[in-house]
């Protein structure tokens, strides 16, 4: 087995797929119903998926209501970011102590964790993406992101179910999945058949492919997948025209439209917090009352907060 194989999985295999994850040290991360919504958490197995469960989202919506099939990823995207285990709240940067010679720095040991993400929307990969090329790309690559980034296994599933506020297909970041995944599914229920159709993105998830039951994908089951993916494309909620959109952007960069928006800001930074792109931070010290220890993280912050970026000062 290589990458850019298809096969065909079905949906009672999936906790061999998991096994072999958590065979390789892999925690799994993915979606699961909890107080009221799906989000994303610890799962042991298929049996934590949100089975037979679908969300109703528009502006300023959201529900969850039964499906009528066992669709294990039959719902949008929820509250959630991976970006919470890629670039986590709170990084501590360096630790230091008191000795009798002075302070003694105390560099962070601990291995990376191993993170297995499974359910990654096509959306959700383009955006871990994005954030490859802010910690990755430049001349300075940050170091928790990377170790992090280095040691996640992306499982990917393509979406069928896109909500009221999804227009993936204008920006071409789904329904497919794109590039960056291990492993990419995608699902197909109905006429009696649930199962998957399983593509292998790289040699780590051939390697994770072969713990499973498989068989080659056929025409018939290409066919089947298409069909999912053209279905979705056809009820995005909403559609954007790309056209230009950054000349657009900048030709109207004192449009008055913005300071009507801005009126209703109350800095609250929820938005950038739960953004899967966003990666603004502040670094804070913390030393202790007797001023024997001391360290220093890197949390979150936001930029639409008056207080961003501001020093001693200025």
């Amino acid at each position: 087995m290589k990458p850019g194989d298809t096969l065909v999985v079905e949906a009672r295999e999936l906790d061999a797929l998991f096994g072999a994850l958590r065979e390789r040290g892999h925690t799994l991360l993915g979606p699961t119903v909890r107080d009221g919504a799906i989000v994303l958490a610890e799962i042991g197995g298929a049996s934590d998926l949100p089975a037979g469960w679908t969300d109703e989202q528009d502006g300023g919506r959201y529900r969850l209501r039964r499906r009528d099939d066992g669709a294990l990823f039959g719902y949008a995207v929820g509250p959630h970011a991976w970006k919470r285990w890629l670039h986590p709240p709170a990084v501590v940067r360096w630790r230091a102590r008191r000795d009798a010679r002075g302070f003694v720095a105390e560099p962070d040991t601990a291995p990376p964790p191993r993170y297995a993400f499974v359910g990654v929307r096509p959306c959700e990969l383009a955006a871990i993406l994005v954030q490859d090329r802010v910690f990755l790309g430049g001349p300075f690559v940050d170091p928790a992101y990377r170790s992090r980034r280095e040691s996640a296994f992306l499982l990917a599933v393509s979406c069928g179910s896109p909500a009221g506020t999804c227009f993936c297909a204008s920006m071409g970041t789904g329904p497919k999945a794109g590039p960056g995944f291990d492993l990419a599914l995608t699902e197909v229920v109905g006429d009696g058949r649930h199962d998957f159709l399983l593509e292998v993105g790289s040699e780590r998830g051939a390697e994770v492919a072969e713990a499973a039951p498989h068989r080659p994908a056929e025409a018939v089951d290409l066919y089947a997948a298409r069909a999912v993916l053209a279905a979705a494309e056809g009820r995005m909620g909403r559609s954007l025209d790309t056209e230009g959109l950054k000349d657009a952007l900048y030709r109207h960069y004192e449009d008055p439209r913005w300071d009507e928006v801005a009126k209703r800001c109350l800095a609250c930074a929820n938005c950038t917090m739960v953004c899967p792109t966003c990666f603004c931070a502040t670094v804070q010290d913390e030393t202790d009352l007797v001023g024997s220890a001391t360290e220093r993280r890197r949390i979150w912050d936001s930029c639409f907060s008056q207080e961003f970026s501001y020093v001693h000062g200025g």
